[in-house]
């Protein structure tokens, strides 16, 4: 069973940083594309930034654009989340998520085309 654990939530002020981790296990993470998404209390699940399997091509919601970075080191079975520049807006709760190149939609933004999800990290900017 593919497992997908996320760390480095926390609390941070508006303006600061923080990097979110995602330890993938088991399964062919170098096959995955990778996804992170957000949910804030009320509010629908959003699509945050999006990373190819073969690690060529990246995605992000306009609402982060120049301001996150998506990365992986397949060496570790980890995707990162570099965020930047925070805002009160930001906060919410992020998930990461796999999807298996094989059946991977190319509907990156859509949790639909995920297969594997982790349980997801608090981050809370302050203003």
């Amino acid at each position: 069973q593919v497992r997908l654990v996320e760390s480095g939530g926390g609390l941070v002020e508006a303006g600061g940083s923080l990097t979110l981790s995602c330890a993938v296990f088991r399964g062919t993470f170098d096959t995955y594309s990778l996804g992170w998404f957000r949910q804030a209390p009320g509010k629908e699940r959003e699509f945050v930034a999006h990373l190819a399997w073969s690690g060529t091509s990246t995605y992000y919601a306009d609402s982060v654009k120049g301001r996150f970075t998506i990365s992986r080191d397949n060496a570790i079975n980890t995707v990162y989340l570099q965020m930047t520049r925070l805002k009160p807006e930001d906060t919410a709760v992020y998930s990461c998520a796999a999807a298996p190149r094989d059946s991977f939609s190319g509907q990156y933004s859509q949790p639909r085309a995920y297969s594997y999800w982790g349980r997801g990290t608090q981050v809370t900017v302050s203003s």
